[in-house]
This record gives structure tokens, sequence and C-alpha cells, in this order.
């Protein structure tokens, strides 16, 4: 026997909370959502934040509102689950995060003052810190970076966690240098046929290009979502010029696809 939904005259977020709880009923909620633990949830969290940052990259705002929506239902969702195992709830998740919120801005909730705001942002690091001891769970000062981040991401947090204790390429010219280096290295295997070391290397080159970007305070995924996008546009471009003359890109070849490819580039440019 179907049970209506919780009434909608609800708080919006208690009718949530409800709606949460009714589709993880043990008796009659949904077989889906019953199933779900943790772990088979936690891709959807991190897809989640992406269609975020995509409805806000398309300047989407009824859709961010949409997205967000979702992603707070993940928030609910890994509460919910937790609530069951007699973890935490998800009032302790609001109030841990209230707590850090204050604590972290002793300049707006207390007394502290900062001259300027990178004192602010050392302030903030210097906090993070001593939490992090506090938890007494990070042996070493990149223990708690998360591994399940995006591998640039992460790239970028793990040398500016090891930048606070002066591990830092001290220029841009330095960190160019470096990428050089490993670039001539990956040619190296390369060259070599060994596609293994030349996977490794790779991977070096992509941790220096990272870096690379910290240092100009530039976000390396925000720069590949952008080359992604004009990739995807300019080859829309070589794709309908391709289709003016009857033709598909496989039915073309790479110098005429390069051709129209350069005509969207000195389109953009006009």
């Amino acid at each position: 026997m179907t049970r209506p939904a919780p009434p909608a005259d609800l708080a919006p977020l208690d009718r949530l909370l409800a709606i949460m709880a009714r589709l993880r009923d043990a008796k009659d909620g949904c077989p889906w959502d019953l199933e779900q633990t943790f772990e088979t949830i936690a891709p959807y969290t991190v897809e989640e934040a992406y269609e975020v940052a995509d409805a806000i990259e398309r300047g989407d705002l009824s859709d961010l509102k949409d997205e967000l929506g979702d992603l707070l239902l993940q928030v609910v969702f890994h509460s919910r689950i937790a609530e069951e195992q007699g973890a935490f709830a998800f009032d302790d998740v609001a109030r841990a995060i209230n707590d850090k919120m204050v604590r972290r801005h002793p300049h707006v909730f207390a007394d502290e003052t900062y001259a300027s705001l990178d004192d602010q942002k050392q302030g903030w690091e210097d906090l993070k810190a001593v939490e992090r001891a506090g938890k007494g769970k990070a042996q070493s000062l990149l223990d708690d970076v998360p591994i399940g981040l995006p591998g640039l991401t992460r790239a970028v947090k793990l040398s500016k966690r090891a930048a606070t204790v002066g591990f830092v390429w001290p220029t841009v010219q330095d960190v160019v240098a470096k990428l050089h280096e490993e670039v001539g290295e990956m040619l190296v295997e390369i060259e070599a046929g060994d596609l293994e070391k030349a996977k490794a290397e790779i991977g070096d080159v992509l941790f220096v290009v990272a870096n690379l970007a910290r240092t100009l305070d530039v976000d390396p995924e925000d720069a590949v979502r952008a080359t992604n996008a004009k990739f995807v546009r300019r080859f829309s471009y070589v794709e309908q010029r391709l289709a003016e003359r009857g033709k598909s890109p496989a039915q073309s070849d790479l110098a005429e696809m390069d051709g129209l490819w350069d005509d969207a580039k000195a389109a953009e440019r006009a």
C-alpha cells in the first residue's frame, strides 16, 4: 500500500529529509535507494558537483538552482545512510560545518585581525593545520589530501601543501624549466618505445603543469574545461563546413579538416 509523500507545507529542508527517510524505509521504500551505500553514491556526488560547476560556467542560474538541489540531495543521502548506522545525522553535519566556519573566521566572529588578504589566507591554513593535528590522523603533511580528487586538482593541493614548508620552485621560470626537463624525459621513453615508462613521464609532465597553473594562480581544471569547450566548438565548426560540402569527417582527410580548423580559429579571433 502506497503512502502519500511528506506534506508540501513542511519546511523545504525538513521535507527533503523526510522524503529521503521514506525512500530508505526498509518496509516500503525504494528498492534502488535501499541498496545504495556510501561507496555506490560517491560517484554521483562527484558528478553532481561537476554539474554545479557546469551550470556556473554556462551562466545558467535556473540550471544552477536545480543542480544545487541535486548536490544537496547527495548530502542528505549520505547523512541518512550514516544515521541508519548510528554514526551521525544531517543535523550533525550542519552543526560541524557551522562550528568550522565560525572557528576559521576569527576576524569575523572573534577579535582576530589580519593586515592583508594574504595574511588571512595564511591564517586559514594555520587553523587547518591545527585541526589536522587535533585529529591525530595525519602523519605526513600530505596524508589528508583526498585521494578521490580529480588528478590535476589533487596535484595542485599536494604541491600547495608542500609549498607551506618551503618545498616549492622559487619562480615561474624554474617551473617552466622543470616542465621542459620532464617533457625531454618523456620524449626519451617514447622514442625508446617503453610505454610504461612513458606513462610515468606523462604523469610527471602533468604534475609540473599543475604546479605551473598553481604558481600562476590558474585552476588547471578550469583551464582544461575551457580548452575542452573550445575543442568542441571548433570541431563542430569543422563538421558543419564538411556537411555543407556533403561530407562527414570520416569522408574527409586530415589536411581538409585541419584547414577548416584554422578557419574556425580565425573566425574566433576576428
